[in-house]
């Protein structure tokens, strides 16, 4: 039984549709789920004469902010699951293996959509997900 479930999510609506099937996991087995948003590394924004408005930590602090916001939202369709919520920066396939190991992950559970060939999904973040983590992934094939 999967108790530790590492849910990594884009801002697509179909990354969310894994979310129902993973509740029932986590209720049935007594889980944890940790939902995980990756972003890339922000750089520092400069104005039209060049000075800087905000720097590169800021801008991480403002995504964070505004991904773990969002991230509340997919919370809120687990309930009665306990419910941790990350944000890493970096490369997508990486930061998710790196947060399995972390998190001592039982499983990671993603979502792909159908209208995307199998090729595409085996050459995109699911496979640099297979390739780099140690850990079982669930796919879930949505519309």
């Amino acid at each position: 039984m999967a108790k530790r479930i590492l849910v990594p999510l884009s801002l697509t609506e179909h990354a969310h549709s894994v979310l129902p099937l993973i509740a029932d996991m986590a209720r049935s087995s007594g889980g944890t789920v940790r939902l995980l948003h990756v972003a890339p590394l922000p750089s520092e924004r400069v104005n039209a004469d060049g000075r800087v408005v905000a720097y590169q930590s800021q801008e991480m602090e403002r995504i964070e902010f505004d991904r773990l916001s969002a991230l509340n939202g997919a919370a809120a369709e687990l309930e009665g699951v306990p419910v941790e919520s990350v944000v890493r920066f970096g490369a997508v396939g990486r930061e998710i293996a790196l947060e399995a190991e972390a998190f001592g992950a039982d499983v990671i559970a993603m979502s792909e959509s159908r209208r995307r060939s199998i090729w595409r999904s085996l050459v995109g973040v699911v496979a640099r997900v297979l390739r780099r983590s140690e850990t079982p992934v669930l796919l879930l094939a949505t519309r």
